[in-house]
């Protein structure tokens, strides 16, 4: 495991400090704010280490095995939060009911919330089975790694910056990002192969772990295909600017984060200095595992 890796799962080990209650801590980002698929991670974390016995991870992260099958998660980004301090989540216990388990949980700094979570969870049970079909996509092995791709189009500061926050995450496009094509309007569709730079403990596909991982990386790309249909570059090259506003999650099978998953993603819209992104995740084996849906604010500089 190498050490970006290591210290993203120390990030997303939460402190507990009361019943509830739990402390986090942060990583720079790319921009003065902590970054959305971080609290989005710490917070169904800590809603996961409250959910009863028979859906309950161990008391670190790292180590579960099996632990609460999160079924969906609906969050607002209400304030940017503060990078420099730490952020405490309060959990709710909504609901425990025979197959479902609700929480609810604020993200707290400087006495203010910053983000709102409602996740749910479910014993695991028989139903019935189908999905769509997986949309093609070039084989992962097969396209530049981050490191080769991000130098080529971006300033050497930016670009390094970039690589190092997430180095963790191998995270490679199908396609020519963003900020590759300035000034070119595409169809508004992106593709990324993502996994975890490194092998994971032997816990259950599916499990907390993997699900937070995956809700970490969520964050990263999913407004791509806004940007692509305008032709703008984005954050990185400062050509609008934006945050997240919601997202939502619905994890539909058991998979691994530390295997490639596909990021099919799409916008069907942007209007009113919002633009609205959707997309599905896959396993390379062609099986659907995560529906994703977030909205966010791009806004044109003056």
């Amino acid at each position: 495991m190498n050490q970006a890796l290591d210290a993203l799962l120390d990030l997303l080990d939460l402190e507990q400090i009361e019943e509830d209650i739990f402390r986090g801590v942060s990583r720079s980002a790319l921009v003065p704010r902590v970054f959305g698929g971080q609290v989005a991670a710490q917070a169904l974390v800590a809603a996961g280490r409250t959910v009863p016995d028979d859906r309950s991870p161990s008391s670190r992260l790292r180590s579960s095995r099996g632990g609460p099958n999160a079924h969906s998660l609906h969050a607002y980004f209400l304030r940017p939060g503060d990078p420099g301090a730490p952020i405490v989540y309060t959990v709710d216990r909504i609901r425990d009911g025979r197959s479902f388990t609700t929480r609810r949980v604020v993200a707290v700094q400087h006495g203010q919330p910053i983000f709102h979570l409602s996740a749910s969870f479910q014993t695991y049970e028989e139903g019935l089975e189908h999905q769509a079909v997986m949309p093609h996509a070039p084989d992962p092995e097969t396209l530049p790694t981050a490191a080769e791709t991000l130098p080529l189009h971006l300033p050497g500061h930016v670009a390094e910056r970039l690589i190092e926050a997430r180095a963790a995450v191998d995270l490679r496009y199908a396609d020519v990002p963003p900020w590759g094509t300035v000034g070119q309007p595409r169809e508004p569709r992106s593709q990324v192969w993502f996994r975890t730079n490194g092998k994971l403990a032997d816990d259950a596909p599916g499990s907390l772990l993997h699900v937070c991982l995956a809700t970490y990386v969520s964050d990263m790309t999913l407004l791509d295909s806004v940007l692509l249909a305008h032709g703008r570059g984005g954050w990185a090259v400062g050509d609008v600017v934006g945050a997240s506003l919601d997202h939502a999650m619905w994890f539909h099978r058991p998979f691994r984060a530390d295997e490639w998953l596909l990021y099919d993603q799409e916008s069907p819209s942007a209007s009113g200095g919002r633009g609205l992104g959707q997309a599905r995740i896959w396993t390379q084996d062609g099986r659907l595992a995560v529906t994703v849906i977030q909205e966010g604010v791009v806004r044109v500089p003056r």
